[in-house]
């Protein structure tokens, strides 16, 4: 397995363009299932996930198809027909959001076998409400062996679908499902991520009738048909602000570009309350920090608009060296405090009782041998090697490549002493 090495103490200064959104890239490639036209995607990401979900999205009769355009880097699909409504363990496992084909599976061919994916590290995640959208909208749902058997041979019906709980995953399968429903769907209770207005601009890019996403209430008109389209991905939000704390953790000038800072207002914030300076431009933001000791920040994570579970572990590790104490409040997954005891081999003081942390500024990190346990989490140990001193050396990063492209070169280039140790192989996830 490959491992990540840090020399810590190098300031960062330079710019860093961010990738297109992997949570957005994966349910878009998903909405190729739809049509029997090309969908292109430009502003796409390289990552493991997106080379999962193509893997899985081929065998299923779509020709995917990588090069870079006129625009960076783009990703052609084309489902001219489905060969198969099958996906089977082997390969949802790799990917949990590899589930959301149920639906457009479903919606386009009648039937689907989809396996469910499994669990995950970081809580339970079922995907309950996924199926109860499916059925609301007249799907017939069997679970055997592992498996989800989902069939409407005479088409999906237009439904209200009230969800009990808010879930970004479940809303963006109900909208992909629903778009080829007959009849008018209204999604209650829905998620109001950017993603979803994402996904809303493009599947009415390819001809469908949705409105109210970035809302509570989503209203989607059915249509007969979908067309090919172009469709741009929205800039990496959570990327976005991983590199704005990098940049605040290690002090510097760091320019963010291609990027959308009004969806991470909620850290930007956090981040002047600590000391750093945010400083918004036409295609970005401008994070600077002049050395001095960052303050002791509390934050809780919440749904959108509010501080972004994703970017927990990474605050967590800002704190780390912050003057006074921090408590940082966990809402929205449990289990998801897994990078605390990595933090401290470094020699962080953290607490962790339920879903809160108690994080107590150190004036110094040291060097160590740390392990990640999931993708954001893996990270976090990057940007604490930043400052420790000495060499941090972060090991199962095959987490961290499902969600950052060049993560290395890009913070290289504004002067981190950051380098990739080559293993002998990469396990499947």
């Amino acid at each position: 397995m490959d491992r990540i090495a840090i020399t810590g103490g190098a300031r960062l200064n330079g710019s860093i363009p961010v990738s297109g959104a992997k949570n957005s890239a994966i349910k878009l490639m998903a909405a190729s299932l739809l049509t029997d036209e090309p969908l292109r995607l430009t502003n796409m990401p390289r990552l493991a996930d997106t080379r999962f979900l193509g893997k899985l999205l081929s065998r299923l009769g779509v020709e995917v198809t990588e090069s870079d355009g006129p625009d960076g880097q783009q990703t052609l699909l084309h489902a001219a027909e489905i060969t198969s409504g099958f996906a089977p363990y082997d390969l949802v496992r790799q990917m949990r959001a590899s589930f959301n084909v149920l639906g457009p599976l479903v919606a386009r061919s009648g039937q689907a076998k989809v396996s469910l994916p499994g669990g995950c590290t970081i809580g339970a995640r079922p995907v309950d409400l996924h199926l109860q959208a499916l059925e609301a909208l007249g799907a017939k749902i069997d679970l055997h062996e592992g498996y989800v058997y989902a069939q409407a041979p005479r088409g999906l019906k237009g439904a209200e679908i009230v969800f009990p709980m808010v879930s970004v995953g479940a809303t963006e399968h109900a909208m992909l499902a629903a778009v080829l429903a007959d009849g008018v769907s209204v999604i209650q209770n829905a998620a109001c991520e950017p993603e979803l207005v994402d996904l809303q601009e493009c599947l009415n890019a390819m001809g469908a009738k949705v409105e109210g996403a970035g809302t509570s209430t989503i209203t989607i008109t059915g249509v007969a048909r979908l067309n090919g389209a172009t469709h741009a991905v929205i800039p990496d939000r959570i990327e976005m602000g991983t590199y704005a704390v990098a940049a605040a953790m290690a002090g510097g000038e760091v320019r963010l570009t291609n990027a959308r800072p009004g969806l991470i207002d909620n850290l930007l914030l956090k981040l002047e309350e600590a000391g750093a300076g945010v400083e918004h431009t036409n295609d970005g933001c401008i994070i600077r920090r002049n050395g001095a000791r960052l303050n002791a920040v509390d934050i809780e994570t919440a749904p959108f608009p509010g501080f972004a579970t994703d970017l927990q572990a990474q605050f967590m590790a800002l704190m780390t060296t912050a003057n006074g104490e921090s408590r940082i409040r966990e809402t929205i997954f449990e289990n998801r405090f897994m990078h605390a005891p990595e933090l401290m081999r470094l020699g962080a003081d953290i607490s962790v009782s339920g879903g809160e942390a108690r994080v107590r500024g150190v004036e110094q990190l040291e060097g160590a041998e740390v392990m990640a346990t999931d993708l954001r989490a893996s990270v976090s140990l990057v940007i604490a090697g930043l400052v420790a001193r000495g060499e941090t050396t972060v090991s199962r990063i095959y987490h961290l490549d499902r969600g950052f492209e060049r993560l290395e070169e890009k913070l290289g280039a504004c002067g981190a002493q950051v380098r990739r140790i080559k293993g002998d192989g990469e396990p499947e996830l």
